[in-house]
């Protein structure tokens, strides 16, 4: 179940985190894929245990702000391949803030990745998708894009601006093969989490904290968000489209 043989996709900030953990399980499920990020060398490292484990990939340098990067990407992929079969816009940065806590240059720097950036991307490769009449695109927002988060107020603002991207990208091109969804995880155990942990004068307090606010009383590994993007990018969810899909343990249940 939920194979990519043959699938030619992409993964953008792919050099560690939830979107390493995609490219390595589309791989393991047949797929090519292109491990897109401006981390080099991280992005390198993803190949290289993608590749260790019998899989294919292939890194794209890309920073999503800048369009001029998005179509070298664009033809890299197709010059490769000819077409690119899922997109996995999963990019993004993050702030700790209230309103009088958040500058405008902060808001303006989460909007031109989490926003911005998936818009550049997409507008890149959608295209040669409609050309095709096939193309799965998956775009990474948050539980912070469906309820709100206590001191994430430019984070939340973006996120929700995805999943209404989403949604209308979905109704746009129901009709041209193409489908569009987002996921919406709660707090995932990432580098990038384990670093801001680090930071705080109780560690372990911190991580408790976090952890308590999924119901089932802990944090997602990436690799769960992994197993969810699969089954959306897999023919199996053919019927499946401008979804915003919850996997948050439980956080928005009671909500």
């Amino acid at each position: 179940m939920f194979r990519l043989d043959d699938k030619i996709t992409l993964v953008t900030g792919a050099a560690s985190g939830i979107g390493r953990a995609i490219a390595e399980t589309f791989a393991h499920a047949g797929a090519v894929v292109y491990v897109a990020d401006r981390d080099g060398g991280g992005g390198q490292e993803t190949v290289k245990r993608v590749t260790a484990a019998g899989g294919k990939a292939a890194f794209v340098p890309l920073d999503v702000t800048k369009e001029s990067d998005c179509e070298a990407a664009r033809a890299s992929v197709h010059g490769g391949h000819g077409r690119l079969d899922v997109l996995v816009n999963n990019a993004g940065v993050g702030h700790v803030g209230t309103m009088m806590q958040t500058t405008g240059a902060d808001l303006d720097r989460l909007y031109a990745v989490n926003v911005r950036g998936m818009f550049n991307v997409t507008r890149a490769f959608l295209p040669e998708m409609l050309k095709r009449k096939y193309g799965v695109i998956i775009n990474l927002a948050s539980i912070g894009g469906v309820v709100g988060v206590r001191d994430r107020l430019a984070y939340c603002t973006t996120k929700f601006a995805v999943v209404g991207l989403t949604k209308s990208m979905a109704l746009d091109h129901a009709l041209d093969g193409i489908r569009v969804n987002c996921l919406c995880p709660g707090r995932v155990e990432t580098p990038f989490v384990s670093a801001r942990l680090k930071e705080y004068p109780d560690p372990e307090n911190a991580y408790r904290e976090m952890a308590a606010t999924q119901a089932i009383g802990r944090m997602a590994k990436p690799e769960e968000i992994a197993a969810a993007a699969l089954y959306l990018a897999s023919d199996d969810s053919a019927f499946i489209t401008g979804v915003d899909f919850i996997i948050d343990g439980g956080w928005s249940a009671g909500k």
